[in-house]
């Protein structure tokens, strides 16, 4: 699917990679790079673990044991009669009665001698309990800061204040507790799990919508442009120029002085996409649509596509807008508007805009491959797969020689075979692919898919002769290399070799947002914080989408986090 402002399929978006991977025909190695900072995807396998609300308070009715073992010791004596103040408490708070249990824990703590600081905590952590349940979120945080004070280590304390904070807006400070819980409860207890993925999707599309808000535009590389048009057939405005829309002076030279056509910023920008010279274009095409020429619906097209690939959706819908409105256009300049802008409202999140989009380009254009295309990739996104596989084949239908089709339609029974546990199928997908790349040689998506299903089989062998087969008929294919690293730690653990492979997709295409992010992971997960932040930023601020801006965010605020909790409590996750 034609992405509004295109995803490389590898950046994560919140939608699941393997899906992603659809977007331009680009596989995605599950994997080390395919995962949030502490494996956020274990959440989904731990339903009914360690889901206990910490609601009630702490402590048995028993007598306290004096320092030397025997009960009542006369030094303790204040701590017997705290620890009884206590657990009259606690039946308080059994009863419902939080009133009366925060006056019993408040004497608890009064009289509680000072150097008792495991039972002082458990005092404080159980009044910000009651307090918790009357809603009072600042004296639950006043509360378990106390506790934690006394003993950093307290997770019941520590996730309180963590649920309190997220109640006071304090996003940052709750990310900060809840990841200190998460890592010391080895990542075992959904309910902070949960807690932490919600504060990380949160604080990520706030700080998204930002800084999204303001960015600078940019020019993806001329590799990902090349890579996005390629993924239509029947589009005009990504055909060559033809010898009539020539400049005088080209024909010229062609000895073609015969057909002469008046100047036109649509073919001037037609020229410079040729030349790759695409930060005139846009310029280009607003002069043409300004002076009402010949070519002014192309002129809006060919804008609107690069407004949307520099991630300025705000200035092509307009243009697409036109473009669709236009009865007397090409119908399928008015088709190829419609594919671009129900891709556009997906990445925005709205799906039945973008369904009703690409419907409407399949009733003004029935015999467009592209249509079908498209919206086949929706339906993967939407997990509507045997819808898309219906669509892969109109497509192929009405263009037999559609590569990337076959292999998309392949991947879709693959991933659809898998999840479903169905051995058989997966290997008539198998052997889908088999046909796919000895009949396409050259479609080097369709060795990426393949590589990508073969990487989920475990045939890692294979699955890296298939991404040798990518660089060898894409060498300037950055995110391959990206691939290949990801499939060399999971493959054989060798760290040097998949970050050497990462850094050379980096050197290839420095603009390559997937590269840094899946770096930053890895630097995560090898304990270089700092590094990592460093990676996330660097593909935060060549986001192609605030969806993707807000995902690269929720990894750098994860990142971050854990470098407050190792400074605070000096806890730390496992690392590579």
């Amino acid at each position: 699917m034609a992405a509004s402002k295109p995803v490389e399929p590898q950046s994560g978006t919140g939608l699941p990679r393997w899906q992603l991977a659809l977007l331009v025909g680009t596989p995605i190695v599950l994997g080390v790079g395919a995962v949030y900072l502490w494996n956020r995807s274990r959440t989904k396998e731990r339903q009914g673990k360690g889901t206990g609300e910490r609601k009630t308070p702490e402590g048995s009715a028993s007598p306290v044991q004096g320092q030397d073992g025997l009960p009542g010791d006369s030094l303790c004596f204040p701590l017997d009669r705290a620890q009884a103040a206590k657990n009259k408490g606690n039946k308080y708070f059994k009863a419902g009665k939080y009133e009366n249990a925060i006056q019993c824990y408040t004497e608890a703590i009064s009289l509680c001698p000072g150097e008792q600081k495991a039972d002082l905590s458990t005092f404080y952590q159980n009044r910000a309990a009651a307090y918790e349940q009357q809603m009072k979120w600042t004296e639950v945080v006043q509360d378990c800061s106390q506790a934690v004070e006394m003993n950093p280590r307290y997770v019941k304390a520590l996730f309180r204040r963590a649920k309190a904070l997220e109640k006071l807006d304090n996003k940052k400070e709750c990310l900060e507790d809840v990841t200190a819980v998460c890592i010391l409860e080895a990542f075992q207890n959904q309910q902070s799990m949960l807690l932490a993925d919600k504060v990380l999707k949160q604080l990520g599309k706030e700080k998204a919508k930002e800084k999204y808000k303001n960015r600078e535009p940019m020019m993806p590389s001329p590799q990902f442009i090349k890579s996005y048009f390629s993924s239509f057939t029947d589009d005009i405005i990504s055909q060559p120029l033809q010898k009539g829309e020539k400049k005088d002076e080209d024909k010229d030279k062609e000895g073609e002085a015969a057909e002469v056509t008046e100047s036109s910023g649509y073919l001037k920008a037609k020229q410079y996409m040729e030349e790759e010279n695409y930060d005139k274009i846009i310029s280009e095409c607003t002069k043409e649509i300004e002076s009402g020429g010949r070519y002014t619906a192309e002129a809006l097209l060919l804008r609107a596509t690069f407004y949307l690939l520099i991630g300025n959706a705000t200035a092509a819908q307009p243009d697409l807008d036109r473009v669709i409105n236009m009865q007397d256009a090409n119908v399928k300049l008015r088709a190829n508007a419609l594919i671009k802008r129900g891709s556009m409202y997906m990445q925005q999140q709205q799906p039945l805009l973008s369904t009703q989009d690409f419907n409407m380009a399949a009733e003004i254009d029935t015999r467009n491959p592209d249509v079908y295309h498209h919206r086949g990739q929706l339906k993967i996104l939407l997990d509507q797969v045997d819808e898309a596989v219906g669509d892969f084949d109109e497509c192929i239908l009405l263009r037999p020689d559609s590569a990337l089709a076959q292999a998309q339609k392949c991947f879709a029974l693959y991933r659809q075979a898998y999840t479903g546990n169905n051995p058989a199928q997966v290997q008539t997908a198998m052997d889908g692919f088999e046909d796919v790349i000895r009949r396409f040689p050259k479609c080097a998506e369709g060795y990426a898919l393949y590589a990508q299903a073969l990487t989920d089989q475990q045939q890692f062998g294979k699955a890296d002769e298939m991404y040798d087969k990518c660089i060898e008929l894409e060498p300037d294919n950055a995110t391959t290399y990206v691939h290949k690293g990801l499939l060399q730690l999971q493959w054989k653990q060798d760290l040097d070799l998949g970050l050497d492979l990462i850094s050379k997709a980096i050197e290839i295409d420095n603009k390559c947002d997937f590269a840094y992010e899946t770096m930053g992971t890895i630097e995560v997960q090898r304990g270089n914080l700092d590094k990592a932040i460093d990676m996330f930023n660097k593909a935060i601020n060549l986001a192609k989408s605030e969806m993707e801006m807000a995902h690269l965010y929720s990894l750098c605020d994860a990142a971050y986090a854990q470098t407050e909790v190792a400074r605070k409590y000096g806890l730390k996750p496992p690392t590579l």
